[in-house]
């Protein structure tokens, strides 16, 4: 069967895809193997070492789910307060004021090539030396802040991508109804913005919620990833099936984000889907123009 992007396989192509799909399968098994028996031979996949995980709440109250919360809650924290500054130095970047360009270009780029993990080691210093916040708030304050300063420089350059990808005759039928450019991009632009950058923006989430564990190794943050030092020392050195345990909770915490942003941007496409303005005005009480073209949002296309 022949296809746009490749020929279709002669006989000895297919052969020889054969061979190397047996050969790949030998050697994936072959590493799976290796694994399982290097972990049996140092007794990781003993049940006393599985068992408490599934006979005892213990490990799940007294462990996880401290760290499961901390977790969350500094991903919370910093996604509630980089999405608007993210959204804000976006539209700034979009300015044709070179005065708001350029200060916003240079926040966006300095925080977005300096690694989060020194961003968290400097926000630490900086609270411990000049503030009165305790030492057992501070890791969660300093976690945060790195998250805030790194991630709303990374959703800025997605707003702005975001916004590019639109047609311009959207802002073109919005200025022809007499639209100011900020009512253009708060009513006009930016909702239609949303549905492209939502799947970009649930993966910028994910990383948010992965990156709470640089606080755990470096600032004694007590989140979910630093559970499984304490957890393993007091059931007997079950550091693999420890690790196996908070790693299948990431994959759940991630799986659920993920797919409640595709039913997110599933639900803003069909109730966006044939939307048009109000008879006789326009969003943001500007009234419409006699002889003017209506703007008509459906899909992406401006008429």
């Amino acid at each position: 069967m022949s296809s746009v992007l490749y020929d279709a396989q002669g006989p000895r192509a297919k052969r020889r895809n054969i061979l190397y799909t047996v050969l790949f399968v030998v050697c994936a098994a072959a590493v799976v193997w290796w694994v399982y028996a290097g972990l049996a031979e140092k007794h990781q996949l003993d049940w006393i070492k599985w068992e408490p995980f599934f006979t005892s709440s213990q490990p799940w109250v007294t462990y996880i789910w401290p760290g499961l919360q901390n977790t969350l809650k500094a991903a919370f924290f910093a996604l509630i307060i980089a999405l608007p500054l993210g959204a804000l130095f976006g539209i700034g970047r979009l300015s044709d004021h070179r005065w708001v360009r350029g200060p916003a270009a240079v926040v966006v780029e300095f925080f977005r090539a300096i690694p989060v993990l020194i961003l968290m080691i400097i926000a630490n210093a900086v609270y411990s030396e000049y503030t009165s916040i305790s030492t057992d708030d501070r890791p969660l304050y300093a976690v945060v802040t790195g998250l805030v300063l790194y991630n709303a420089s990374v959703l800025a350059e997605i707003v702005r991508a975001g916004i590019h990808t639109l047609p311009k005759g959207q802002g073109e039928a919005a200025k022809a109804l007499g639209m100011r450019k900020g009512q253009t991009m708060v009513f006009v632009l930016l909702p239609q913005a949303v549905t492209a950058m939502l799947p970009a923006i649930v993966s910028q989430l994910v990383v948010i919620v992965k990156d709470t564990a640089l606080g755990g190794a470096v600032m004694t943050f007590p989140e979910l990833l630093a559970s499984v030092r304490p957890m393993a020392a007091n059931y007997g050195a079950n550091t693999i099936a420890c690790f196996t345990v908070v790693a299948l909770i990431y994959l759940l915490v991630n799986f659920a984000l993920t797919s409640f942003a595709s039913w997110l941007e599933r639900w803003l496409r069909r109730n966006r889907k044939g939307k048009t303005a109000a008879p006789g005005t326009v969003p943001g009480g500007a009234p419409e123009t006699i002889g003017t073209p209506s703007l008509v949002i459906d899909d992406g296309r401006a008429v």
